[in-house]
């Protein structure tokens, strides 16, 4: 009204003119947004978006602007060529001889892991009282999975470690991984095969890197770089160690005697599994990798 006061025309012109000047930059938006969307669209794939729907992280369509909306919020990003300026997604990428992993799928991989652990409430993480809990979760290799799965969570809730077993996404190569977020320590393990003994190795691996290794971020590959060699060969050594006491195996090698019924007595002498004693002893070359097995037990993940 001041302005066709002022300048002498209507107000319905004014109004007019503004409708359509608003219309303008909405029409340019979504032009914009068109273009960002035809950008990112060959990104899905590489996402594993399929697999992400598959269990349950973002939406069953075939629509493809559904689609990369679904991962923008997924990531939370505006943008999914945004991820990558995120410090947990880009972990420094080497190409081993057969395997080139996937940027992408390694991101949707922590990505999960990550939802989880800023929806879990837990104790802010206390190396001390982890390594005091060894025990406990040691004796949980006994137990099947239905027994043990919420006690394990529990009792590292307890000591600040949110546990996050998550399905094999293609092209990530990755066994487990451990990190930080805010005052929590997250452990990733990817559930790829059945048998308990190579859990409970790798839980204890992944512990011993948050044991051992401080706040770093540890990504266990199907191949080592020469800069993880080491940290993983102390990883190693610690879930050995800690499932299997070296005096005690030591002295069981020197005897020699590989029989189901020895192994069985064995196991009970030192508070583990048959199946952790036949697996370090195939590990080791004292058993064939066929030998055993049946005191071996398989876990069924749901």
């Amino acid at each position: 009204m001041q302005l066709e006061q002022v300048l002498g025309v209507p107000a319905h012109i004014w109004t007019g003119l503004e409708a359509t000047y608003r219309l303008a930059l909405a029409r340019n938006r979504e032009l914009a947004e068109q273009e960002r969307i035809k950008d990112e669209a060959p990104m899905l794939t590489t996402f594993c978006y399929g697999e992400l729907s598959k269990h349950g992280h973002v939406p069953n369509t075939r629509n493809v602007i559904e689609r990369i909306q679904a991962l923008r919020s997924f990531f939370g990003v505006t943008s999914l060529h945004n991820i990558f300026k995120i410090n947990l997604y880009c972990p420094a990428l080497r190409s081993a001889k057969k395997k080139t992993p996937s940027r992408e799928a390694l991101a949707s991989w922590l990505r999960i892991g990550e939802l989880k652990a800023q929806r879990t409430v837990c104790a802010n993480f206390d190396k001390k009282k982890l390594q005091n809990s060894l025990a406990d979760i040691r004796a949980m290799t006994n137990e099947p999975p239905e027994s043990f799965m919420e006690k394990l969570e529990g009792i590292l809730r307890d000591c600040g470690v949110v546990l996050v077993l998550c399905p094999h996404l293609p092209k990530t190569y990755v066994n487990g991984a451990t990190f930080r977020i805010g005052d929590k320590a997250v452990l990733m393990m990817t559930i790829r095969g059945k048998w308990a003994d190579i859990f409970w190795f790798s839980l204890f691996h992944e512990i011993g890197h948050l044991c051992l290794h401080g706040k770093a971020t540890f990504i266990d590959w199907d191949f080592k770089t020469p800069e993880l060699v080491k940290q993983e060969a102390q990883a190693d050594a610690f879930a050995m160690k800690t499932l299997i006491p070296g005096d005690d195996y030591n002295r069981f090698i020197e005897v020699g005697n590989f029989r189901a019924e020895h192994i069985s007595e064995f196991s009970k002498q030192v508070g583990v599994s048959d199946g952790i004693i036949v697996g370090r002893l195939q590990h080791d070359g004292f058993l064939q990798p066929y030998w055993c097995n049946d005191l071996r037990d398989r876990y069924e993940w749901r």
